[in-house]
């Protein structure tokens, strides 16, 4: 009997496994976000900020390079005195120059990061709603090649079930 009972264990131990097998799925974030009809709005409008910056930024670079010009053209008939505070104030217009381009850099990247953190909260939603309701352990994203093999057969690829889910 103990050994009829070790042998329909041992049979029955696979099909457990098999009615206990985890279930994932996977798609690629990036695909998904940029199918959303919020992202072309967000995009357009990070676009016309980013053009703003870069007109303030060749405006700033203008200024630098007529003073530059001008100070090329009249330094050897500047007293040292005034040789002196013009360098300081190329000087001081390149510098200030910089600090506006990183400080644009850092504007951008916080307002897109702002543009489209709504996208990105829709997006978390819906990947939670479609794993609890197809009951996935756990749903990957693929980009940046974070998941360079998968074996479909074994799972699901929703990344059109997500792109219908947000459209």
């Amino acid at each position: 009997m103990k050994k009829l009972s070790i042998i329909f264990l041992a049979l029955l131990m696979p099909l457990m496994a098999a009615a206990q097998q985890v279930r994932f799925a996977y798609f690629s974030y990036q695909n998904v976000l940029h199918a959303m009809s919020g992202y072309a709005i967000a995009q357009h409008n990070m676009d016309e900020l980013r053009a703003k910056y870069d007109a303030e930024a060749k405006r700033s670079e203008a200024e630098f390079n007529n003073k530059y010009e001008e100070f090329l053209d009249g330094q050897r008939d500047f007293a040292p005195s005034i040789l002196k505070k013009r360098q300081a104030e190329l000087q001081e217009l390149a510098e200030r120059g910089i600090a506006f381009r990183d400080e644009s850099e850092q504007l951008l990247k916080k307002a897109e990061e702002d543009a489209l953190a709504p996208l990105r909260q829709r997006i978390d939603a819906a990947v939670r709603q479609l794993g609890h309701e197809k009951g996935y352990a756990f749903i990957l994203n693929t980009d940046n090649n974070a998941l360079p093999y998968v074996d479909e057969t074994l799972s699901d690829n929703v990344t059109e079930t997500l792109k219908q889910m947000l459209h």
